[in-house]
């Protein structure tokens, strides 16, 4: 999966519509194979965006869950431990060849 699609579910506050349009620009580019169309494809890359970002709303809308919401800023830290710890696994990983 695209590292750059994140989860919006469950958060406090709620995705924006902005988060949830960024996703659907990301999942038409990893789809696509493209980050910018061209002019003859920028119509439908534009409406693949607008009807997943549509979709996006809508299932957001109706998941239900039990847990507490979580915090953008607590899972910004896990990601940059993971990150970290790949990071040093690469390093450790080149240096030992």
């Amino acid at each position: 999966m695209c590292r750059n699609i994140k989860t919006l579910h469950n958060f406090a506050p709620p995705a924006t519509a902005e988060e949830m349009h960024a996703s659907a620009v990301q999942y038409v580019r990893k789809l696509s194979g493209t980050t910018k169309p061209s002019k003859a494809n920028a119509a439908v890359f534009q409406q693949a965006v607008d009807e997943i970002t549509a979709a996006t709303e809508r299932l957001l809308a109706g998941l239900h869950t039990n847990a507490d919401p979580r915090s953008r800023e607590a899972e910004a830290a896990k990601a940059k431990a993971r990150g970290a710890k790949r990071e040093a696994q690469l390093r450790a990983r080149y240096s030992a060849s």
